[in-house]
């Protein structure tokens, strides 16, 4: 993959994403652009650690590695015990306010990593390194952080840029196939929301992006950061144009807290909350329905699902209250982020609550995108 610098504009100042084969290696020299620090802390998950530890820590060992922590990374530990846990490991480790902090991980350790960054002596800076596709193209871009509650996912947190953002699509070759899949949901999201030229691309190479071929993620991984940098550089801290990228997401984090953060990969509750929502679109007449159709097609292409909760077909009145914690509830009323066609979303209040029902209770029919 060809070495490519993209600039996200932030109102703590602009940072590049850089996206290339060699950038763990070359972390050091990529981190020369920070300025001085007093230490560097490595912060990775299990996993991560076991494939890529070793040459982190010699990538960073020229930029004052001073101590590497590796901590849970899994959805039902993305919480604030692990949060404070961090803490005081940075503070026995010696970490002050001129270090900098090294997230290397998937999505969760970006949230965690991030919002432990903007919380500790009341923020010190943050890069990041992510190792899994969802990550690279969306996570860990746009300075979103948070942990979740039992009430809800994602309800505690802050906006903190990164300094820098390194993506090495080497790292992915390390992903079991279902960890990879998960990436892709979110890929495909960034088809609807805003990128036809994406879709169509997605609807002809599907099996090649999903098998991880490097010229068809050479020109979805680029891609995808450019549009998630573009939106979130025009609306950092979401206060409008940026909730298109929730496509999906309030019905997906309605299905993870559901199920205890235990049954789902993010992307997973992404592909069936993408499902959900065109189906909803649908269903109030706000999407054509071939457009409903080639949407869900598309993601069943990615692969299997797994199954949902079972409130969606019994107790679907429940995933609503569920979705009353959403970020984009106001007012105590639902709003939803729906297409209108395919590269086009926006977000809808109002949705009658009968239609979001019938939508969950006939999700698990994959005969027909008719809701």
């Amino acid at each position: 993959m060809t070495m490519t610098r993209i600039q996200v504009r932030s109102a703590a100042g602009p940072y590049a994403v850089v996206c290339g084969e060699g950038l763990v290696e070359r972390a050091a020299r990529e981190m020369r652009a920070l300025g001085e620090n007093t230490g560097v802390y490595l912060l990775t998950s299990p996993r991560a650690a076991r494939h890529w530890r070793r040459p982190l820590e010699s990538g960073l060992r020229a930029a004052n590695l001073r101590a590497t922590i590796v901590f849970d990374d899994r959805e039902v530990a993305k919480n604030m015990a692990t949060v404070e846990r961090l803490c005081r490991e940075l503070i026995r480790t010696g970490a002050d306010r001129h270090a900098v902090i090294v997230a290397a991980g998937g999505g969760v350790v970006g949230d965690v990593c991030g919002f432990v960054a903007a919380s500790y002596l009341r923020g010190v800076r943050v890069m990041h390194v992510p190792t899994t596709l969802v990550a690279q193209v969306d996570s860990a871009i746009g300075g979103k952080t948070g942990v979740n509650l039992p009430e809800g996912k994602n309800l505690v947190g802050a906006f903190y840029p990164p300094q820098l953002v390194l993506a090495d699509p080497a790292t992915l070759g390390t992903l079991p196939a279902r960890e990879f899949r998960s990436g892709v949901y979110e890929v495909l999201k960034y088809g609807v929301i805003g990128d036809t030229r994406l879709f169509a691309f997605l609807e002809k190479n599907i099996e090649q992006v999903v098998q991880g071929d490097a010229a068809a993620l050479d020109f979805v991984i680029p891609r995808c950061i450019r549009a998630k940098a573009d939106v979130v550089g025009r609306d950092e801290r979401e206060s409008g144009l940026r909730e298109i990228l929730n496509f999906g997401h309030t019905f997906a984090h309605a299905f993870e807290t559901a199920t205890a953060y235990r049954r789902y990969l993010h992307g997973e509750a992404v592909g069936w909350g993408m499902i959900a929502a065109s189906r909803l679109a649908e269903r109030i007449g706000m999407l054509p329905q071939p457009d409903a159709v080639r949407i869900e097609t598309l993601v069943r292409r990615v692969g299997p699902l797994p199954p949902l909760p079972r409130e969606a077909s019994e107790a679907p009145a429940r995933l609503v209250r569920i979705m009353g914690s959403d970020k984009k509830t106001r007012g105590g009323q639902l709003r939803f982020v729906l297409p209108s066609s395919i590269g086009h979303v926006q977000t809808v209040p109002g949705v009658p609550i009968r239609d979001v029902n019938r939508v969950l209770t006939r999700l698990g029919v994959s005969d027909s995108a008719k809701p």
